[in-house]
């Protein structure tokens, strides 16, 4: 992937040529997807009945999951309201901004010839975060003062 120069005191690698392309297919494959179900999250309207199945938790006890409005927060990105998406499910918006970021990342450092990000590993700390975050949000949308947070 690198050829290595040897000059007498360094050592530097560099690119090959038509390497960038292929370092930059797996960023851009994802981006692709990601691109894909938003435009078609965009094009089918997930606040008309019919489109998309409902939540089971929803349907069955009448409780907001953590996911629940999401599609219809990617409809409300897709169409610029991001207040909407916000309202929607507060949490997903955040998920998406998260994406861009480590998405923006990875191309940086694929671009910059270092070494790609395989996986982000949390730690369990941090699964306990993400756990306790998850939790929270859920609870809260679904008590009668968390009512804004109601898709």
């Amino acid at each position: 992937m690198h050829d290595v120069n040897v000059d007498s005191q360094r050592v530097t690698t560099e690119p090959r040529a038509g390497a960038m392309p292929v370092r930059l297919a797996a960023p851009a494959g994802a981006l692709a997807a990601v691109v894909g179900a938003f435009a078609y999250v965009g094009t089918v309207d997930p606040n008309e009945p019919g489109h998309y199945p409902a939540c089971p938790l929803l349907q069955y006890t009448g409780i907001y999951c953590p996911g629940c409005g999401g599609l219809r927060s990617a409809h409300a990105v897709v169409h610029g309201d991001f207040l909407a998406a916000l309202q929607d499910n507060a949490l997903a918006v955040v998920g998406y901004v998260l994406f861009a970021v480590v998405w923006t990342v990875w191309v940086v450092r694929v671009v910059r010839g270092r070494r790609p990000l395989r996986m982000i590993e949390l730690g369990p700390a941090h699964q306990w975060a993400v756990g306790a975050l998850l939790l929270v949000f859920t609870v809260v949308r679904n008590l009668p003062f968390g009512g804004w947070l109601h898709p």
